[in-house]
């Protein structure tokens, strides 16, 4: 077989290999996040620039030739990035969403707007939930249902101005998604001729297929979006955002990325946490704002997209950008009294992975007691996690948070992402902790205390039996990365790679081999699902590169717990170039398991987002006890769920599928059998 050819870019393979994929967990490198630092400086060594250029954390920078922009483009870039040196960190407060509470039935527009996103902006247009950047909090009791009427009313141009540029290396300058403009790019007119065409997605929640948000079933302006949510389901934080077909990763950008869903039942109303002005929804990511020619902001957003290689495909970098924002604004503050807050706390970026701290004036974490986790995507922890360390949210993450500012009086304390290269700065926004001792107030769980008394830990014992579902990711080159769906076979006659086909060796010897069935979203369904039925999915990373950004993982219509996490030897899976003309890709050997992994404290408790990094395997066990219907599992990088990584599967009534005709039943059970416990 013939070997794959080099970049034209004259990187050379390794280099381009060193950040195909992603990464999960805590594997991440942590930078030292000083107030004040620049965080490509304080993040240490700088990293592998394609690495960095493919969404990873870097570390020694090759030895490339410098690219610099001339002329105009490089004078309006530099003084874009002047620019953005003057907008004033934590000069406006932090935005707190108005709080809904419906009664059976809510209407909320999708209705243009225009906000500032900082005080020294001009204003920006945006597509919104209800004319704020983000959207309401919507609060419901469990087991009410709720019945609510999207509808558009948005128009106008495409409010988001989107470039392509080649990447380029410069020493002297941040690196090219961390600086604003778009350094000659021109705007792309298939982005700006887009309608407003939207879905909205409840993401978390438990309904039928029809409520769901089909990516495909977005809606023209004049028209609703009619859903019904029954919020049978325990106490969680969830959240709606955009989910259109193929411009997921734009629409969100718009200004429909997110707003706040509340589930409480009596379970969560028992713990007596902070409420009211006390529990403050915390939903963050990362933009990039335009410039005109002299370099000046405009306030509009920018989607500057980085080709990063272009042979034999253009791969472009899912976006990353300079400036964070929280709750809609760039680097805001919050005044909070001295006592306990509730802080829920949402990954709403299209790739960036946030490492948060919070850090006093002299870079000095909190206390383990005064930060912690209490609950997840899902639900509530079995008991509550002291967060030393900070925690990691991947894209589409949650985190039920109890910080304790009541010995903190007159202080400044700031959340900063500890992660390498987070943008312009680390610090994403600032507490203002009131001088004067706050009476009354919450009281904070006991470290030994029960959170969720409901809550049953599963192990891999109670899936032995259950149908067992694989998924695969692939590397990024030659080509972006796919999402296979497997079924287990026969092994086939060498020789070996054959394209599609994965082996794995066990410890004892014996050889386990998949097929892939599925790898774009227009691929038949091939899982289907009994209602009722608890299954035991396994996530596979074959990427080999270690230090990337993650894949987080999500399976619509069902909250799962993660079994296990298994690092893999996936050196010998390599792409090939077919005698047709393409590439293949599969085992040249089979795949060998090297050591358990870790989970998190809250990757043990109710999930539906789990991080895959390279070489892991993750497993789940998922029980699909709510409405039948079609749905779709997919990565939640938004450019990859809209490059088709992303599958539709099918839950019905068990007797249904008892009266299918044959071969088109429920899909036998993969046997994966990899992960831990086996």
């Amino acid at each position: 077989m013939r070997p794959l050819p080099p970049p034209r870019n004259g990187l050379g393979r390794r280099h381009f290999i060193a950040g195909a994929g992603a990464v999960g967990g805590l594997a991440l490198g942590v930078a030292a996040a000083v107030p004040g630092a620049s965080p490509a400086r304080a993040a240490g060594p700088r990293p592998d620039l394609m690495t960095a250029a493919l969404g990873t954390p870097v570390r020694d920078l090759p030895e490339l030739p410098v690219q610099r922009p001339v002329g105009i483009r490089a004078s309006q870039a530099t003084r874009a990035a002047a620019a953005a040196k003057t907008l004033r960190p934590f000069l406006d407060p932090l935005p707190i969403p108005r709080v809904l509470r419906p009664r059976g039935t809510l209407t909320l527009p999708l209705e243009r707007a225009r906000v500032r996103l900082h005080r020294q902006l001009p204003a920006t247009h945006l597509w919104t939930y209800g004319g704020s950047h983000l959207g309401p909090t919507i609060e419901v009791r469990r087991g009410r249902r709720l019945r609510v009427a999207w509808e558009n009313h948005l128009s106008g141009a495409f409010p988001l101005t989107a470039v392509r540029v080649p990447f380029a290396y410069d020493p002297d300058r941040p690196l090219m998604w961390d600086r604003p403009g778009r350094e000659g790019g021109l705007p792309r007119p298939e982005v700006a001729a887009l309608p407003p065409w939207a879905v909205v997605h409840l993401h978390g929640a438990v309904t039928g297929g029809g409520n769901d948000g089909w990516a495909e079933n977005a809606i023209a302006p004049g028209h609703a979006q009619l859903a019904e949510y029954p919020n049978d389901q325990p106490a969680g934080h969830f959240w709606y955002h955009d989910h259109a077909m193929h411009i997921t990763h734009l629409n969100v950008m718009t200004g429909l990325g997110a707003g706040t869903y509340l589930i409480r039942d009596d379970e969560e109303d028992d713990l007596d946490l902070p409420a009211g002005d006390e529990e403050i929804p915390l939903v963050f990511y990362d933009r990039n704002l335009d410039a005109d020619e002299s370099g000046e902001l405009t306030g509009g957003l920018l989607y500057k997209g980085i080709v990063v290689i272009d042979d034999p495909y253009e791969l472009v970098r899912p976006f990353t950008g300079p400036f964070t924002l929280v709750n809609g604004v760039i680097w805001p503050h919050l005044e909070v009294s001295a006592r306990w807050y509730r802080f829920r706390a949402l990954n709403a970026a299209n790739n960036r992975p946030y490492h948060l701290r919070i850090l006093d004036e002299d870079g000095q974490p909190l206390p383990a007691d005064a930060f912690l986790q209490i609950g997840g995507d899902a639900g509530l922890l079995p008991k509550p996690v002291p967060l030393a360390d900070g925690i990691v949210l991947t894209p589409a993450e949650r985190a039920d948070l109890l910080v304790d500012f009541r010995a903190l009086r007159g202080r400044k304390l700031r959340l900063v992402n500890a992660f390498p290269e987070p943008g312009i700065r680390a610090e994403m926004m600032e507490f203002r902790v009131a001088s004067r001792a706050a009476h009354g107030g919450a009281k904070p769980p006991a470290p030994t205390a029960t959170i969720s008394p409901s809550y049953r830990r599963r192990n891999e014992a109670d899936v032995a039996d259950a149908t067992q579902r694989m998924v695969m990711l692939t590397p990024v080159y030659p080509k972006d990365p796919e999402l296979w769906e497997m079924e287990r076979i026969k092994a086939p006659d060498g020789p070996f790679p054959i394209d599609g086909v994965v082996q794995f060796e066990h410890p004892d010897g014996t050889v386990h081999t998949y097929r892939r069935t599925a790898s774009t979203f227009n691929d038949p369904v091939q899982f289907t699902v009994p209602a009722g039925a608890t299954e035991r999915w396994s996530f596979l990373s074959l990427e080999k590169s270690e230090g990337s950004y993650p894949h987080p993982m999500h399976l619509h219509a069902v909250a799962f717990q993660a079994l296990g996490r298994d690092h893999y030897d996936v050196s010998t899976f390599e792409y090939f170039e077919l005698p047709g003309g393409g590439y293949g890709a599969g085992t040249k050997s089979p795949l060998k398991r090297k050591r358990s992994g870790t989970l998190t404290p809250g990757e043990r408790g109710p999930k539906d987002v789990v991080s895959l990094g390279p070489g892991e395997m993750v497993n789940v066990a998922a029980e699909f006890t709510g409405p039948a219907g079609r749905f779709m599992h997919h990565c939640h990088i938004y450019e990859h769920e809209d490059m088709m990584m992303m599958r539709p599967f099918v839950i019905m009534p068990p007797e249904v599928l008892a009266a299918a005709p044959p071969g088109h039943g429920a899909a036998p059970g993969s046997g994966a059998g990899h992960g831990s416990g086996h």
